[in-house]
């Protein structure tokens, strides 16, 4: 399995921004597609956004569409997430996660992941 660790999150104001990071190692990181999801407290994991081995296909959650740009760079084996005119219904922990498979969008399709990133967004 990849190992991923996260980074960039912390405390925004509504309307603010924030890149989060996720730098991979211990595996070809081009061969996975890449996926951001988020947990708020007292609520399930949600996908946010996913990203193909090249990067050339991307998918959104609806309601960060327009918002959240994911994208990658595979020679320094790291993926992004843009987030743009945060929301505080966005506060959650961020993590990113793995799979050799693109168009998953379910937690359990994904085989490695990150310890998670903290955002939240104040009103």
């Amino acid at each position: 399995q990849v190992q991923l660790v996260e980074s960039g999150g912390g405390l925004v104001q509504a309307g603010g921004s924030l890149r989060l990071s996720c730098a991979a190692s211990g595996r070809t990181f081009s061969n996975y597609a890449m996926g951001w999801f988020r947990q708020a407290p007292g609520k399930e994991r949600e996908f946010v956004a996913a990203i193909s081995r090249t990067g050339g296909s991307t998918y959104y959650k609806d309601s960060v569409k327009g918002r959240f740009t994911i994208s990658r760079d595979n020679a320094k084996n790291t993926v992004y997430l843009q987030m743009n005119s945060l929301k505080p219904e966005d506060t959650a922990v961020y993590y990113c996660a793995a799979d050799t498979r693109f168009g998953m969008t379910k937690s359990a399709d994904f085989g490695s992941w990150g310890q998670g990133t903290q955002v939240t967004v104040s009103s």
